[in-house]
């Protein structure tokens, strides 16, 4: 059996890699997919990071750790809800169950025959995509308590700060 858990991992953070670790511990037989959400998307404020950077900070992050069983895969938008589980399903493997905590994301594959799964929040206020992406912005090193070693390693490669503060000027 395969499950899916969609994230756009702008960056991945903490709270990501509980779930992985979780959802690695809790099925060690079921392979799982990393469906990184708007791949296409990069260089924004919300979506800072390129899809290939994003697929290498869970590379980075999993391999850390000794997480296997997963797969990344990108998925780009294609902004039509009545089409998308149809999209993700024609890019990813074959996949039997969804974990997600989105509403609209849960009720589309609920639709389509999917069985979906919530999973655990990890200190969400904490391990929050906007937040790390705000605080690198702002040249906080608090940054650096919100992803895994290996990220906050990559993400200075990127120069994560100094992009985010070219995409925001003056914010």
């Amino acid at each position: 059996m395969r499950g899916l858990l969609v994230g756009r991992f702008q960056p991945f953070h903490l709270g990501h890699l509980s779930v992985v670790r979780r959802l690695r511990t809790q099925r060690p037989d079921e392979s799982l997919l990393l469906g990184v959400g708007s791949a296409q998307a990069s260089y924004t404020l919300d979506n800072p990071f390129t899809a290939a950077e994003r697929q290498e900070m869970i590379v980075r992050a999993l391999e850390t750790e000794r997480i296997s069983g997963w797969t990344a895969v990108p998925i780009p938008d294609i902004h039509r809800h009545a089409l998308w589980v149809a999209h993700v399903a024609e890019l990813v493997p074959k996949f039997e169950r969804v974990y997600t905590n989105n509403p609209l994301t849960r009720t589309l594959f609920e639709r389509a025959g999917f069985e979906v799964e919530a999973t655990p929040m990890f200190d969400r206020e904490r391990f929050e995509g906007s937040s790390i992406r705000r605080l690198l912005r702002e040249g906080s090193e608090g940054w650096r308590d919100g992803v895994p070693p290996a990220v906050a390693e990559y993400l200075v490669e990127l120069k994560a700060t100094e992009r985010l503060r070219a995409i925001a000027p003056g914010s």
